[in-house]
């Protein structure tokens, strides 16, 4: 009987870049050790895994103007705190090439190529009005928390970021 690959989850629930920093972080870190690792994005946190521009002509009113307060894409988000109109997420950044911290956007391919899964949660994407073609194509799969609760069952690591 060989040893089972260990697996962590991680519920990518927010759409602030400071958290969906953290997130990929942990989640590359994993599968740099060897790990599978899972990412399911989930209400504001689809914004990290959508394209700039989104939206189907289908969608209600409601979720039309969700879709405007809530623009899509890894290059858009905010700081959660101190953000101050773009200031403190330009500070952060300026920091972050000093110190030779990859950017989100850059993260995002780092984590595929380290084998990280990305799934979007399905339930979200109907109440915002988001279809398939509205995510980045590193999106593995689009699925339902009973996937999710399926892989967090099984994992050793389990964190709702």
């Amino acid at each position: 009987m060989g040893e089972e690959t260990e697996t962590a989850t991680i519920v990518v629930f927010s759409g602030e870049l400071d958290r969906a920093l953290a997130a990929f972080n942990i989640a590359t870190t994993a599968a740099s050790m060897g790990m599978e690792v899972t990412l399911f994005f989930t209400f504001w946190g689809l914004n990290v895994v959508t394209r700039e521009k989104t939206g189907s002509a289908d969608r209600k009113t409601l979720q039309k103007m969700m879709g405007m307060m809530n623009k899509g894409g890894a290059r858009r988000l905010k700081l959660s705190r101190m953000n101050m109109f773009g200031g403190g997420k330009a500070a952060m950044k300026m920091l972050m090439k000093e110190y030779h911290m990859p950017s989100l956007e850059e993260m995002i391919p780092m984590a595929k190529e380290l084998g990280v899964r990305f799934l979007a949660c399905t339930t979200s994407m109907a109440l915002m009005g988001l279809e398939e073609s509205d995510f980045i194509p590193e999106v593995d799969d689009f699925v339902g928390a009973a996937t999710y609760v399926e892989n967090a069952s099984r994992s050793k690591i389990n964190l709702f970021i």
